[in-house]
């Protein structure tokens, strides 16, 4: 009785110095509608829309005009009549007339989503989409009540546009189609319908759905896509049917098709048009890859409770293409059991070879690097770390980029290490990610991590995102070490996969599942104008003991090595979590018993990269 009574006043105590932490009065609104609960996890009032969305798209590799029809059944399971639907076509930023993050060629440019017909319950609606941009509202003729369902059907077609990014024409014949169907945005419990349009720069946010897609293909074109493929038998002829379905069995690395098969029109069944049928449920998203002459390779990698299918589809001269399929056999593996050490959740991963470096659910759209394996390795890592962090999450991205870019930024690292060793990991972080930041003193790259990614700009908007989020999850990880921090971290993950959490939700859920109060770690952190920059004031040996005297100039509370020389020529090097700084972060003192004459001390943050080395250093 005496633990639990404890344990009560422990969390009350958690719970009051959580309201420490600044919310938005949405958010708070939220809380108080116990929506969201203060221990982290979902509140007793906790509800997420859903969608179940059967799609049958042709693409037309002539043309390329993509078209399609669909069925959403959506439900409303927030305690609020909905008026209006929102519905979401990202695609639209191709219309000249987007509002976009920056400048664009003609090739981007397309006339965007024409919708032919629009009915919800079997009543037409008649929708001028000329006048769309990447999210609009229908007005309902009839209100669709709270926990009641709607039938959405949506005819459409849109043109594919030349320039390839995150979608469109890798080349002629190959073609990468994502956000390709109107969606249904989100209408969550702290913002109601999402109605943040999509600029470029800023990534998704989408409720967890049901898809069933029938693609129609022109024959000799495979598809490639997320969820699980239904047909293989219907679209592929015998011989690269038995292979893409030995490959499902196989550790080893499959050639379904070559370069030379594909342009012999050897694998597709030789009708003027296939259908590939795919399915996935619960995920954010939907997307698919196609193309008549990619090489095609295919293998598998037991997991805990699964085999998963590892796919890569690539031009026949990509050198680093040649080696994905391995690299991501072992990245389903490593991440499962290692960090974030949560098995990789789908049945398959598809790497396709494009220009996007960009991740989907269960795909992923790379540049090829091949005079730097390295770097294309670690380009892999990050984008299939995203399978966790927003997919497995449901992260709204547009809003919060740290809590999914800082994320795959950690883990890309932290298998990195793993991969090339913790020297050529670091000095790639370092170079590749926190320089450009720690040596860039504007004010645009010191705004809180917290700040709302759609009112970051430029550079301080990449680094909010990954870097400065990042080295936080790691500082973080310092200060509690691994198996609490991976206790605490799991605890998230529980708390939010297959739902919508939000900075406070990870917060808190990181509270509780450390059984620390880490609120003054995410003061400092995520609600300050912080940088690094640490500076040795003093150093004094008084016979066995050296006091060093260390003043925090940029704020943020990072661990460091204090490297001791002493006047024998020997170094020996100290580590400091972030604790040091719990008290006061503004100067620390270091207490550090020594049996030698001390020469030199020298403070060094290693991935945590000061913006004043020189002053980090003091002779005695």
């Amino acid at each position: 009785m005496r633990r639990l009574v404890w344990g009560l006043l422990l969390l009350a105590s958690w719970q009051f110095s959580a309201q420490e932490l600044y919310m938005p009065r949405n958010i708070k609104k939220a809380y108080e509608n116990g929506t969201r609960d203060l221990s982290g996890a979902p509140g007793k009032n906790y509800w997420q829309n859903k969608g179940i969305y059967n799609v049958e798209v042709k693409v037309d590799a002539g043309t390329k005009i993509v078209s399609g029809k669909e069925t959403i059944v959506y439900s409303n399971n927030s305690p609020n009549n909905l008026s209006e639907l929102a519905i979401r076509f990202v695609n639209n930023l191709h219309k000249p007339q987007a509002p976009r993050s920056g400048m664009v060629s003609k090739d981007f440019l397309t006339s965007g989503l024409h919708i032919k017909s629009f009915s919800v319950n079997g009543e037409k609606y008649t929708v001028n989409s000329e006048n769309w941009g990447t999210v609009e509202k229908v007005k309902l003729h009839t209100p669709l009540k709270s926990k009641g369902k709607a039938e959405i059907k949506i005819e459409w077609e849109y043109p594919l546009s030349v320039q390839s990014g995150r979608e469109g024409q890798i080349d002629p014949e190959t073609f990468y189609v994502a956000y390709s169907f109107p969606r249904i945005s989100v209408y969550d419990d702290y913002n109601g319908w999402d109605m943040l349009p999509h600029s470029d720069r800023q990534e998704f946010y989408n409720d967890f759905n049901d898809y069933s897609f029938a693609i129609t293909a022109p024959k000799n074109y495979v598809v490639w896509a997320t969820g699980d493929f239904l047909n293989p038998e219907a679209v592929l002829q015998s011989e690269y049917l038995k292979r893409f379905k030995s490959s499902l069995k196989s550790d080893k690395v499959i050639h379904v098709a070559t370069e030379h098969e594909m342009k012999a029109e050897k694998v597709t069944k030789q009708n003027k048009w296939n259908v590939w049928k795919f399915k996935a449920n619960h995920i954010t998203d939907f997307c698919f890859a196609l193309s008549n002459h990619y090489t095609w390779d295919a293998s598998s990698v037991q997991l805990k409770t699964k085999r998963a299918s590892v796919q890569a589809a690539y031009k026949a001269d990509a050198k680093d293409f040649e080696h994905y399929v391995e690299w991501m056999q072992y990245n389903l593996d490593w991440f499962s059991k290692n960090w974030p050490g949560v098995e990789y959740p789908y049945n398959v991963m598809t790497a396709v070879q494009g220009y996007a470096d960009m991740e989907y659910p269960m795909m992923i759209n790379d540049t090829s690097i091949p005079d730097d394996f390295q770097d294309a390795r670690l380009t892999a890592d990050h984008e299939i770390a995203h399978t966790y962090f927003p997919f497995y999450m449901g992260i709204n991205e547009t809003r919060y980029a740290f809590m999914d870019e800082g994320w795959a930024t950690t883990l890309e690292y932290l298998i990195g290490i793993d991969e090339n060793g913790e020297a050529k990991a670091k000095e790639f972080y370092k170079n590749f990610r926190v320089k450009r930041w720690i040596n860039d003193p504007s004010a645009e790259q010191d705004q809180p991590i917290i700040t709302m990614s759609t009112q970051v700009s430029g550079a301080g908007y990449g680094n909010n995102s990954y870097v400065k989020a990042s080295l936080s999850y790691l500082a973080l990880k310092d200060y509690l070490g691994d198996d609490v921090f991976k206790k605490a971290l799991h605890h998230y993950m529980d708390n939010w996969n297959g739902k919508h959490p939000i900075p406070w939700d990870y917060f808190y859920s990181m509270n509780t599942g450390s059984g620390k109060n880490l609120n003054w770690f995410f003061n400092n952190w995520f609600y300050t104008n912080n940088y690094i920059d640490l500076k040795v004031t003093g150093a004094i040996q008084v016979n066995g003991l050296l006091t060093v005297n260390i003043n925090n100039i940029g704020g943020f509370a990072i661990p460091f090595d204090a490297e001791i020389g002493y006047d024998d020529g020997t170094v020996e090097k100290l580590h400091f979590s972030p604790s040091v700084w719990e008290k006061d972060q503004k100067q620390t003192m270091l207490t550090i018993p020594i049996t030698k004459k001390v020469k030199s001390v020298n403070i060094d943050g290693g991935i945590f990269m000061d913006y004043t080395p020189e002053d980090n250093k003091k002779s005695l």
